[in-house]
This record gives C-alpha cells, structure tokens and sequence, in this order.
C-alpha cells in the first residue's frame, strides 16, 4: 500500500536543507558503529538550588554505549554519593536535592563520556553553578536636598546574584516611576534626573532587583528626594539652612550639557561577536539636553541599529569583527553639546568553519577528518581520540595527524575510533566528536518503498532514496519500469541520493526507480510523483473604505486542483478574527456588519490544501467623523482680538479638512452659537476679531470628507470692554403709509454689535430739494419712526445713527425717503387699438404726467372683456380680463382673443397705492376664424347599401359657416383604407343619406366645417352596412349540414373508399398497370363543389374622378360605440399621399397601390373581401 507524504511548494529549499544535512553514510542502528552523543546540558548551567539537578547526557552506539562522568577533571563515583543517580539506558545524572541534598556542595565541571567497544565520545565540559538572589544590605540612606534644576542620581547598587537581577524604579503602590528625556534608567540600574522639577519631590523611590531564575524581587530602601524651588529657598533659606548647604540660592539658570555617564572624553568596550552591542550616554544640563550618535569612519549598521531609553542607549544586535570601531555620543542643548567617544573592539569566541563529520570507511578506503575554526584571537586546534589527547593514544598505522586535518590510509577494523577536534581561545572553545568506523556492507535503501510523493505543477519535487553501503554505493534514478538512467540539466543529484526536479510539470507524474550498487551488491527501490494543479486565488480581496457603524465585504474566490480539499481561513492583522458575531465567513467572503474603529487593519485570506498555501490581503480603512477638538486655550487677548488654540481630536481615517470656530455672546445672547470663522485643517491657531461688550465664549468644530465632528468643549470666557458703536443700522428706509406720513424703518442693531450699555438711535430727516435744517429725534432701542403732517409723496433725506452710553458711532450715510402715497388722478389718454388677427389685438396709450401719479409709478393695467359674439347675437355674462404692464410702458399685446367678436377696454394708471381712474372704454372687433369641430357625428339607419348621418353645427363658429366637408373610405379586415370620397355639404344642412355603399362593409367618416378663413378641425367616426340576407341563409344551411350526424357518416365512407382505391392503385402500379384515377375524376366533377373564386382583395370603384388622399388616424368606433368581435382597436396607421398598402396573408407588406381606378367591370367586386357566409356573418354590428 502506498504511503502518502505532502511536499508543501512553499518550503522546497528547507527540505532540501533537510535532506542535505542527513549524511547519506549515516549507519543503520543494527549496524557495529562507535558512540554519538546526542543530547547535552549547556556548557554554563546554571540550576535552581531548591530543585534537583538533571545534568544530561544521552548517545547512541551499536553496540549500546556504556557511561561514566569526571568531576571538576576526576573520575566521578556516582555510586558512593546517595543523592546521585544515573537514569537507565542513559547517561542523565539526577541529583536529589529535595530530600536533604545540597546544590552549593555540587558546584563544578562535569564531563560525561560515552563509550563501546568500536570507542568512546565525551561531552563539553558542562560548568553546574546554582543560582543565588542574595538580599540588600543594610545602608543607611540620607535624603536628597538638592535645588530645581540640578542633576541628581539615584543609586540603585544592587547585590551580586546569578545570573544577574533585572531592575527597575517603583513606588509604595507599586507602580513603575515615569521615565522621559529627562529622567531615565540607565544600563548599571541607576536612576538619573539629567535636571530635577518640583514634582519629583517624594520619598518612595524604590529600586527593585528580579531574580527570574528564582523567581523573586528583592526591595532597596526607599530614597527621599526633596526639590527646593528657587521661590520657596528664597522665604526659608535665611531661617533654616545656610549658603553653603544648597549651593546658594542663586535663581535657577540654564545649563550646558555635561556627561553622567561614562566620564571622561574616552572609554573602551570589548564584545564578543554574535553577542548585543549596548552604548550608554546619559548626559545633564538645562534645557534637557538630546542625545545623537555617530560611528567615525563609517555609518551606523542598517537594520541591525535600534535606540533605547530616547536614544540615551545604542544597541546593535548580531555584531561581528566590522562593527568595531569608534563610537560617538552628542549631548546637545540650546547653551552648547558635549561628546564622549566609545572605542569599540569586537573579539570572538571559536566559531566553526568545517567541524570534523562521521567517516563510513570500507577496508583498505582512505579518508579524511578536517576540524577548521576560526576566532579572535585565532584558536588553537587539538586532537583526542576516544576522549585521550592523541599524542598519548594507542598507535594506529593508518592514521597521520596533520594540525587540523587527521589523513587515513588503508584503514582495517580495527581502525574504528571515536576522534576529538577541541578549538579554544580566552573566549571559549569548541568540542566535536567525529567516529570512524570501518565496515563492510553492500547496498541498504532507507526510503520505504512505493513511497508517494505529491507536489503542486512548477514546484521543486524532491524523491528520497536514503541509501547506506560501505564502500558508498553510487546512486542512479530511471523513469518508468523500462526507463533508461536519467541525466540531464533537468534533474539535480543530491549526495545523499535525494532526485531533485527543480520544476516539476504534469508530465512529471510516474514512477521513479532509485538503484544502489557497490562491489558488494546492488539494491532498488520505487517510489512514486503525482503532479497537482496549484492553488489560486482568482478574485482576491479589495481595498476597501468604510463609514463606521456601516457594512463590508472581502471577496476571496479559489481554483484548485480537484484532487484537494482546501480550507480557508481568514486573519486580521495576522490573528485570528477576533470572537465576534458581527464578522460572518461565508463560502467565499468575509462580511463584517456594524464596522467599529477596532476592525481597521490588514485582512488575509489564507487557503490551504495539503500541499501548499496561497494568501491575499486587503486593508480595511473605517472612516468616521473626527473626533472633537480638545484643550481649548485663549491667550493674546486684547481690547479687539484674541488668539485662539487647539488640540485636534483623531481624524479617524479621513483628514481634517477645516475647523469651524464658534462664539457665544453670554452677555446678550446665552446659549445660542454663531458662526465666527474657519481654518484650514492644517492649522490649530486662529488670530480672532472681537468686538467690545461682548461676553465670548469659542468652541471649535472639526470637519472631514465623511462629516463635522461633535463641538468642542466650550473655551473660557473672555469679556471684552465698552466702547462706543463701530456701525450704523442698516437697512434704513423711509416708506410713507398715508398720505401725509414718513414711516423710517431700519435693522436694529445685535447686542454684540451695541459695543456697550445704552443703545439708542438718533434719527434725523429733512425735505430733499427744499433749504430746511435737519429735524432729529434720539428714540430707544426700536427699529421705527413715524413723521407725520408730511406733503403727499416728497422725497426726504433721511440718516439714523447709533449711539450709547460711551458715544456716538460715526457720521451714518443719508437715504432717500418718500412720503405717502395717494391714488392717481389722471387716467391714460389717446388709447388706440390695432387688431393684428383673429386672436390678437395692440393697445397704445399715452403716459399720464408724472405729478398725477402722487406716488412710485407702478405701471399700467388694461381692463378688456367681450361684448359679443358677431355670428350669435345673445349675450352672455361678461367677464373682464386683466393684463398688468410694469414701468412706464405705453403699449400692450392682448393675446387669447376669440375670433369674429366685439371687445372692449380701458386703461388704468397703478401706483403703490392703487389704481387710478379708467379711461374711455374702447370698442374693437375681431375677424373670422376656422371654426372648432362639428359638435358632434351620428351615423344611422345602415342597410345594404346606405348610411343615414346627422351632426350638430360648430360650438364656436368663429365666423359665418360657408359649407360642411364630408370624407370617407371602406376598411376591410385587414385594416387596409380604401380610396378616399370626399362630398360637400352646405352649411344649412344637419343630415346626410349616403347610398350606393358595399353591403357588409366598414367605412370610416371625416367631417369637418368651413368658414371663408378655412377649415376646422374634424370629427370621425366608423360604421358598418348589413349584410346581404340570401347569402347569410345560405351559409347558416352550409353549417346545419355540416353539424349532421348523417353529413359526418358519409364523409367518413368516401374517406374509407379513398383509401381502398389508393391501396389498390398502388397494387397496380407495381404489377406495371395504370388507373386513370385523375382522368375520370375530371371527366365527372361536380359543379356544386367546384371551389369559389378568390376575391382579388381590391375595393370597389367610387364615381368620383379625383385621385384621393387617406386622412390621418382616426375613430374606428361605429355609430352606436360596439365593437366587431373580429375586430381589433387599435388605431390605424398614418397612410403617404395616394398610397395604399397590400399585405399578405399574414400581415407582411407586399407593395403599394397606386390612386389609378381600375377599368374591369367582369370582376369589379363590391367590397373589400370575399362575400363568404362566415365573413358575411361576422360582419354583422
């Protein structure tokens, strides 16, 4: 059975790893091989001195390798020691210090040694140290006086533990003490103040020591700090301290930087490579000085820097031999910098460069141990074999040592030995044990067999064939049972027998034989590949923007290879969707309802199938109404302007576009926000006019795409002084509202606009044109004065100016005024006139005198209505009509006028007070028109060949009628209009008789009136004539005969004997012989079922000789308003000048007719369609 093993696309090269690391000699475990340790304890172990200690130590070996253990370079007795034991089938020591044992007593270097009959391998030399969390010591501690603005550094000294404490500063409620630029921790654990502030003032600084080894803190004492502000030394320093005791009490002044920590200019670091680099540069100095680094000669390492404790540390992780060099700190403020410079030397322990590998060797194969290191300062290379320093080894002839290199010649069995390579330098050293064992062994294939492999289509596919012999057998793939070797730049050939396709196609797919062979013998192992089809996300998830509380969705649509079952998952922010109904997975989406802030960020779609894995991500932005601004400040104020500032609140997405300031007048209208300004949203700071008197209050309003935020916080009040008004009302007029009155109206002015207590109003008016002073009257806070006993309609100059208890406001403007009004006196004179048709007439007038108007000339109005009708002489009511024409206007069009009546007019002068007097009124007549259709068309009594019509005369004549106009034409079942009659009829008839018609047959009617100016509009209407009654017999006879029983029987008979003739026709006919079946027939047909002829589908001829035109749509409803069952309702169609139309049978047009009457009376029919019984019937109204 095949077992199956997934190789991810995505990690071909960490298999490849994988596979390259496992030496293709490894030897199987039922094989003779010389010990390898496979698990060790660190060489620096430092234990927990309340838990026993595992020091460890685990190897394998065939045969299973034996154990023992030096201590501090002797042998170690485990067996006299109670507390200690060895774990079985291992080399683990276990020593019991929970029951009375004692960690301190077993301090020391421990090594363990590994050991069969093919040699033995050692471990490092492991150091066992237990950990120790000594308390503080007793101290006593002073307080710390020391004056604002100096430096100060509390020591925190803790006790020697190991490994070291980690510290930290807190107080008595155990909370971490603030740090910034100015007060930091540094490296040793000191706190320094680079200047002290009041607010440091305390005595509960605390340094704490963590022992996470131990798992416990240990306290300082806590340390007083008091800050003497140079206000209060000043008031105490006489009565309680002297000069000397806190430096004097000069007033706190700015300091240069000067350097804390390190001292001096200069220091050195050594570090060894691998290792953090850490800098430390803690400075003092008032205004707080900024620290900056530099490397002389070179830059800082790329994406290896980072800086700690606001750049005070400088850290570089990973440092090797280049990172040495000079390091410079900058301690900057605005009173000058200091610098110190950090000379660093990177040393390194031993590192490898070829550690010695296990050597498979066969009797009489050479072979090689390579053991290369490097160091600063170089390390020294030496040689052990089975755990002995080589030179004091028992001899072996085929070994040859060579510094670094142990060179092997025709090596024999019992040339097996385990070989030591130990590298050292001051920093440390490096131990590896590489055997070599010599054996003789033909080919093993590791790999289990029929193994399937599965890999996703252009992806590395890697087949295992994990091989053992000795000599090394020589590895070779083919494709196939009966495939040839496979070679070529196609494959790559890994030294441990793994068959690599660097990129993998569908062809790909089969089976693959590994084949080992060796002097010894020859093996072979298949496996098989399977070729998928990759994973894609072919709809990948969008950016996308949302309004919050609103709704989104990330599609994220996948093809894969049927083969597969994918599952998907989606992160956010590379987590997990946090647990919230709101985030709902569907199918092939991802739906997040009710969006809040906290579902910004970066969605993944990550799709999984047992062979590999394919993601996409979209960034989700919600957006939202800033946030209000905050932190209202006013500061520059003065009498007429203020400075107003701001802190933005979070945009949430959508940037600040503007802020909206606000003000509140609480002294004259609380409660109640006005629009002051807006800024940009770049700005937080606005320069704001004030006016005086004003009690203001300022909010601001922050304002994006999505909206405007909630207002701020009100800011503080800011009350500005009286002064006198900077403005006049606006909006003065003077309208008189009698005759003998000046009514002077104007705007009052707001309470901020008032600029102080007080406010009243001096008005001020005189007659224009006429030498008179100025009459002035001082009123309250109103907004209307009545002047009265003034002449009707003079103009006045008229000022109003405000003023209050601090003054006047400047010098107001003058306006015109008028007094009032009074109705016209004088009606317009001249009026003509000038009829320009039916419909509309021209009035001319000549203007009245301005004087007469005693008012603002409004315009005129023309009062006109009919008198009567000329072709009917009732009369009727009477309704007057008005057309209102603006300004000085002296003409007017009346337009709507009905044709063929009398009219009269007046005019009238308008002023704003009202009309004046009429003018004569002014007769005038119109002439004819066309008149409006008949009132109505009824068409009576039908017969065969006759219509009776009568119809009611024009509503409105609109003149004298000269005649009638009737047009009519037949339609036959198709909707098709035959020729075109056209008969007129005088005006003094009412009825109409049309004969000689098309029995059964529909004609549709045009009529319409006429007067010497032209013809009206029409009215139509549709009938039909009846049917002829001979022929309607005839078909009901044709129908009773069809419906008998008798009728149908004889049918079926001549059916029955057709069909026997046929059959005996046919008979005939293959024998050779003829039946003149179709000549007899012929010789004795039937007169009575000889087939009608077919109408030819032409109308029947008319005498009247014009050639005719089809009228426009029109009524298809007969005279008494039914409806042919047969009979559609549309409209007809408009029809080209002397065109008719012919159509097929199923209503396709087949070409035109022309107006030419047709000159054959043998076939001339009398209706549009065949007289058949059926027709003849549904024909019937």
């Amino acid at each position: 059975m095949m077992k199956k093993k997934s190789v991810p696309a995505s990690k071909p090269f960490l298999i490849l790893f994988l596979c390259q690391i496992i030496s293709a000699l490894d030897v199987p475990l039922d094989l003779s091989q010389p010990p390898t340790i496979t698990h060790q304890s660190p060489k620096d172990y430092i234990v927990d001195p309340r838990e026993n200690i595992v020091i460890q130590c685990e190897a394998k070996g065939k045969p299973p390798p034996s154990f023992s253990w030096t201590r501090n370079g002797t042998h170690f007795d485990i067996d006299k020691d109670e507390q200690v034991t060895m774990k079985p089938n291992s080399g683990t020591l276990v020593i019991n210090i929970m029951n009375g044992g004692k960690a301190e007593a077993y301090e020391g270097v421990y090594q363990c040694t590994a050991r069969n009959e093919r040699g033995a391998a050692i471990s490092n030399n492991i150091v066992i140290r237990p950990s120790r969390s000594p308390l503080w010591t007793k101290e006593k501690l002073e307080p710390n006086q020391v004056r604002e603005g100096d430096s100060l550094v509390l020591h925190c000294r803790p006790p020697v533990g190991l490994p070291p404490p980690i510290i930290f500063w807190m107080d008595n409620a155990f909370q971490r003490l603030p740090q910034s630029e100015r007060v930091s921790q540094g490296l040793n654990g000191d706190l320094y103040f680079s200047n002290v502030q009041p607010e440091d003032t305390r005595e509960d600084y605390i340094c704490y020591a963590r022992f996470n080894h131990t798992q416990t803190i240990q306290q300082k004492q806590p340390i007083s700090v008091k800050v003497f502000s140079m206000d209060s030394l000043n008031d105490t320093i006489a009565a309680n301290l002297s000069d000397t005791d806190i430096y004097g009490a000069k007033p706190v002044t700015e300091r240069q930087p000067v350097l804390l920590t390190p001292t001096g200019s200069t220091s050195t670091k050594v570090e060894l490579r691998g290792n953090v680099l850490l800098l430390e540069c803690i400075a003092a100095g008032l205004p707080t000085p900024v620290i900056r680094w530099i490397k002389e000669g070179g830059e800082l390492p790329a994406n290896r820097t980072f800086f700690e404790n606001f750049k005070k540390t400088l850290k570089i992780i990973d440092v090797s031999e280049a990172d040495s060099g000079n390091y410079k700190c900058i301690a900057r403020n605005t009173l000058g910098s200091v610098h110190h410079v950090i000379s660093v030397t990177v040393k390194a322990a031993p590192y490898w460069i070829t550690a010695p590998r296990n050597l498979v060797l066969s009797p009489g194969e050479d072979g090689t141990l390579i053991c290369r290191a490097n160091g600063n300062p170089k390390p020294s290379i030496s040689w052990l074999a089975n755990g002995v320093p080589i030179a004091i080894a028992p001899e072996d002839p085929s070994r040859k040592v060579d510094g670094d290199t142990i060179i092997f010649s025709h090596v024999q069995e019992r040339s097996s030995a385990v070989y030591q390579c130990n590298a050292s330098n001051e920093y440390g050293y490096l131990l590896a044990n590489a055997f070599v064992n010599v054996l003789a062994e033909p080919p093993r294939i590791l790999t289990p067999a029929n193994k399937l492999y599965q890999v996703i289509a252009d992806s590395p596919a890697l087949l295992d064939c994990a091989y053992f012999g000795s000599p090394k057998p020589e590895i070779e793939w083919f494709k196939g049972v009966k495939g040839s070797i496979l070679r070529g730049n196609e494959y790559v050939f890994h030294d441990n027998g793994t068959l690599e396709i660097p990129v993998a196609q569908k062809d790909s797919s089969g089976t693959y034989t590994c084949v080992a062979r060796n002097e010894l013998g020859k093996i072979q192992n298949e496996v098989h590949l399977e070729i998928k089809d990759p994973t894609m996300i072919i709809k990948q998830p969008e950016y996308k923007v949302v309004q919050r509380y609103g709704q989104v969705s990330f599609e994220c649509i996948i093809k894969h290879d049927s083969t597969l079952l994918p599952t998907v998952i989606w992160l956010k922010d590379n987590h997990e969707l946090p647990d919230d109904e709101r985030f709902l997975v569907g199918k092939d989406n991802l739906t997040i309802m009710n969006v809040t802030d906290k579902d910004d960020g970066t969605y993944t779609c990550i799709v999984n199938t047992t062979l590999d894995s394919v993601s996409a991500s979209a960034v989700l932005t919600v957006v939202a109404r800033p946030n209000p601004p905050f932190d209202l400040e006013l500061t520059g104020q003065l009498e007429r302007s203020i400075e107003l500032s701001w802190i933005p609140g979070d945009e949430n997405n959508s940037p600040i576009t503007h802020f909206i300031i606000e003000y509140e007048d609480g002294l004259h209208e609380p409660g109640v926000w006005h629009y002051q300004t807006e800024v940009p949203g770049t700005q937080t700071t606005v320069q704001l006019k004030l006016s005086p008197y004003v009690n203001y209050s300022f909010r601001v309003i922050a304002v994006n795409q999505i909206g405007r935020s909630q207002p701020s916080e009100p800011s503080e009040q800011y009350l500005t002084k009286s002064a006198s008004p900077d403005e006049n009302p606006a909006n003065v007029q003077g309208i008189g509202s009698e005759p003998d009155n000046l009514v002077i109206t104007w705007e009052s002015l707001k309470g901020f606009q008032s600029n102080g207590p007080g406010l009243q109003y001096k008005v001020s008016w005189r007659q224009k044109d006429v030498d008179d002073e100025w009459t002035s009257v001082i009123v309250a806070n109103v907004s209307k004065y009545i002047v009265s006993g003034t002449p009707t309609f003079v103009p006045y100059e008229i000022k109003v100016q405000a003023l209050n208890d601090l003054g006047y406001a400047p010098e107001p403007s003058e306006v015109i005024g008028h007094s009032g009004e009074d109705l016209p006196m004088v009606a317009p004179g001249n009026v003509q006139v000038h009829v320009i048709n039916s419909t509309l007439a021209k009035v001319h007038w000549d203007p009245v005198p301005l004087k007469t108007v005693r008012g603002h000339l409004q315009g005129y109005k023309v009062y006109y209505w009919k008198v009567q009708s000329l072709s009917r002489r009732s009369r009727r009511h009477v309704e007057k009509k008005i057309l209102t024409f603006r300004g000085n206007k002296t003409f007017g069009m009346l337009p709507g006028l009905e044709p063929y009546s009398s009219y009269k007019l007046n005019v009238r002068v308008v002023n704003g007070k009202g009309e004046g007097p009429a003018s004569p009124d002014k007769v005038f007549k119109t002439p004819e028109g066309v008149p409006s259709s008949p009132s109505f068309l009824k068409i009576t009594n039908p017969t065969l060949d006759s219509l009776t019509l009568e119809w009611g005369s024009p509503t409105h004549p609109n003149g004298v009628l000269t005649s009638y106009i009737l047009k009519f034409q037949p339609i036959n079942n198709t909707h098709e209009l035959g020729p075109l009659v056209e008969i007129r009829i005088p005006a003094n008839e009412s009825s109409l008789i049309l004969k000689n018609l098309n029995y059964s047959t529909r004609y549709k009617f045009y009529f319409n009136a006429q007067t010497s100016v032209g013809s009206g509009s029409q009215i139509t209407e549709e009938a039909v004539t009846i049917m002829d009654e001979g022929k309607m017999a005839m078909a009901s006879r044709q129908v009773d005969i069809a419906t008998q029983g008798w009728f149908i029987g004889l049918m079926c008979a001549v059916a029955l004997l057709i069909l026997i003739l046929l059959i005996v026709c046919f008979i005939r006919r293959n024998k050779g012989g003829k039946y003149p079946v179709k000549e007899k027939e012929d010789a004795h047909a039937d007169p009575e079922i000889q087939p009608m002829k077919e109408d030819d589908g032409t109308f029947g001829e008319y005498s009247d000789a014009e050639d005719h035109k089809p009228l426009k749509k029109g009524s298809r409803t007969p005279s008494d308003r039914t409806v042919k069952k047969e009979d559609s309702d549309d409209s007809l169609v408009d029809y080209g000048e002397g065109v008719n139309g012919q159509f097929n049978e199923d209503g396709s047009f087949i070409g035109q007719y022309s107006g030419k009457k047709e000159k054959e009376p043998a076939e001339g029919n009398e209706s549009s369609e065949a007289p058949s019984p059926v027709n003849a019937m549904n024909s019937f109204v």
